[in-house]
This record gives C-alpha cells, structure tokens and sequence, in this order.
C-alpha cells in the first residue's frame, strides 16, 4: 500500500470512528496572479513551512506564473510537505499533459504531489486560452476520466463531446503513458455550485474549497455528501480543504478592515458581471442582498464604497482572525462543520513577519489538535 493511500485510509477511518478532532495545515504558493517577486523569500517561507510540520502547499495559476514550475523547484527544496497544484486549469491543457506532468512532479517531489485542478473561469479560459468554456461540468468530468486512465497505467482511449482520443481521421492510435502507473495519485477540485460539489463527491480525493461559512457549510457539504454516496463513498473518504487568513490581535476592528477589500474584490472583480461563482456560493449561504450590493458598486467603480460595504461578520466568519480566544472559537467551527485541512494565509510588512506569522498559527492549530485529542481520549 503506498503511503498516499495509507494516509487517505487513516485519514477516513478517524472520520468515521474517531471523531473530527484533526485538522491538517496547508499554506499557498504566492497567488493566482504572482510574477515571481521576491521569489527566494517565498522558497525560504516554504522551506520554514516544511520544518514547522505543515503539511501541504499549494500553488496557483491565472496569467501570471505557471502552477508547476515552482512546484518543481520547491521539491528540490524541501522533504516533507507535500506539494499541490491549486489549480490547474483544465482548458490550458489537455488530459494526457496533465497526467504526464502529474507523474513527473510525483517523481521528483518524491511521492509528495497533489493534483489540483479547475474550470477557471469564462474570461481567463476565453480570453487567455481562447476555448470555449461553455458546458465545463461535462468537460471536467471528461478530463477526470481520462486522468484516471492515464495514470492507472491504461491505453488512452476515449470518446466524448471534449475529447477524442486518438483523434478521428488520423494516425493516431491508443498510447500508455511510460511512466510507472499511480493510480493512488490525489486528484482535488476546487469547486462551488452544487452540480460541481456533487461531481466533487463522486470522483475526487478532496475538495480545493472557497468562500467557506463553518456555520452555512452544509451549502457546499450536503452536495459533496450527495455525490460521494452516488460513489458508494462517503463524505470521511474526502480531504475537505478551505481556510482564510490567519492574524492575532486585540485590535479587532483593524483585522476586519484589513481583510474587507479582499471580499470586495472576492465578490465584485472575481469574474465577470454575469458570471461570478464565489459571488453566487455567498449567495446561497445566505449573503445575497450583502454579494449583490458589493459586487454593483464594484462593478460601478466604486471601490471603496464597495469596500465600506462588506458586512464585518462575513470577515469574521471566513477567516482566523482576532484574540486568541476567538481564533480557537473559529477553529473549532471550522472542525466542527467537517473541515480536515485548513488553508492558511499570512500576513506581514515583510517575509520575516509572514514566517513568524505563519509559526504562531501552526503552533497554535496543532496545540488546540492535541487538546481535542484530549477530549476526546477522556470522553
């Protein structure tokens, strides 16, 4: 059994038996839009994640720099924490590249890759990609499916209304990719309307979530929970993964400013005026009338009036921020609502402060684990 799929069956069988009193640390590589600034700092910040005992970290793509590259350099860097791609975009490549790039990032990370993939969204996917992105439900499943058969060592064959494989008319023939198989390899989607989460459930190893309310999480959860018992699974085979920003303070009133033009533009500038999937999942977590005035005065041009307008409860409630005793508070609802992983941002003036920011919030998530081991060996 490889040790990928030990840790899933653990992870499972403490889900199911033990009670959710774990909780695992993941961090993210620069951003959607990262250029490459201040790239050494951001390896050193990696590399101190590694040595705190965090346990994943996950890089990101949109038109700045790709989501493999710097995975590939940071395997060289670090040992333990494992290294995920949150996400590739579906529509940038096509299935067998994905599957190959996969394979090598596993190999030189050795064992330590998480595949991480998305739709995007219509206008990086038509706009940069020039695809189209009409019908991405199908097409993500399509691309699943081809996935699975590439790295469970099959000849790819297939036929669908995205992929046809070989190509009709052609030469082409049905090709296995020469890399040794790793059908145990974890494949995440990051996903948010109830059709995805319900694919989610069925056919991913985890879910990359977003715009997560502990306290609303059943919006996302009961259709991740709906799709895996379509599967013959359940909900303790996913890797539930979201988080937020993590800042300790007493000064309360200035976390919440700082985080709002974060939701503002989350809500306003995330997509297009028509289409905007973490506007709506607010939405269906019952912020409609807060998403749909943020998200006009954005569009407006007024970005402060949109920033003004973030309610702070939603802040409060997306994010560890706060007293001690109020980062513990949420800590608990996050693990509560099903949470496995959390997410974490840091903030600072520079690296160093990020690092020590970062110290503080895993110290802190892995003594409060050890007391809810306690409570729980005691009860």
């Amino acid at each position: 059994m490889t040790k990928t799929l030990w840790h899933m069956k653990l992870v499972s069988f403490i889900k199911h038996f033990l009670g959710d009193f774990h909780m695992r640390i993941s961090i993210s590589i620069g951003s959607a839009y990262y250029n490459g600034e201040e790239w050494d700092s951001l390896v050193d910040y990696t590399m101190a994640a590694d040595r705190m005992g965090v346990n994943e970290a996950w890089s990101a793509e949109a038109w700045g720099m790709d989501a493999i590259v710097p995975l590939a350099f940071l395997a060289a860097k670090t040992e333990n924490i494992r290294l995920g791609t949150g996400i590739m975009q579906i529509s940038s490549r096509v299935p067998s590249m994905m599957a190959m790039t996969a394979q090598s990032l596993d190999t030189v990370s050795k064992g330590r890759f998480n595949m991480g993939l998305g739709v995007s969204g219509p206008q990086v996917v038509e706009g940069l990609h020039g695809a189209a992105f009409g019908k991405p439900l199908s097409r993500m499943r399509e691309c699943m499916a081809i996935l699975r058969m590439a790295l469970n060592g099959e000849k790819l064959q297939y036929e669908g209304e995205h992929y046809v494989l070989p190509r009709p008319g052609g030469e082409g023939k049905p090709i296995r990719l020469s890399q040794p198989p790793r059908p145990n390899l974890p494949i995440y989607l990051a996903t948010l309307g109830p059709k995805s989460l319900q694919m989610t459930g069925e056919l991913a190893d985890g879910w990359l979530g977003t715009c997560f309310l502990p306290e609303q999480g059943h919006v996302f959860l009961d259709d991740l929970r709906t799709g895996a018992a379509n599967a013959g699974r359940s909900l303790a085979d996913i890797d539930i993964q979201t988080g937020g920003y993590f800042e300790m303070s007493d000064d309360v009133e200035r976390l919440i400013a700082a985080r709002k033009p974060a939701m503002a533009f989350t809500l306003g500038g995330m997509g297009s005026a028509k289409t905007n999937f973490y506007n709506d999942a607010y939405c269906r977590a019952g912020y409609e009338d807060d998403a749909k005035a943020v998200q006009s005065l954005w569009i407006d041009g007024k970005r402060d009036q949109a920033v003004a307008r973030v309610p702070d409860e939603m802040v409060l409630l997306t994010n560890l921020i706060g007293t001690e005793d109020m980062i513990r508070e949420r800590l608990r609802a996050f693990r509560d609502a099903g949470v496995d992983t959390f997410r974490l941002g840091t903030g600072g003036e520079s690296w160093k402060d990020r690092t020590e920011a970062l110290e503080e919030a895993a110290d802190l998530i892995q003594r409060e684990v050890k007391s809810w081991e306690a409570e729980a060996a005691a009860s």
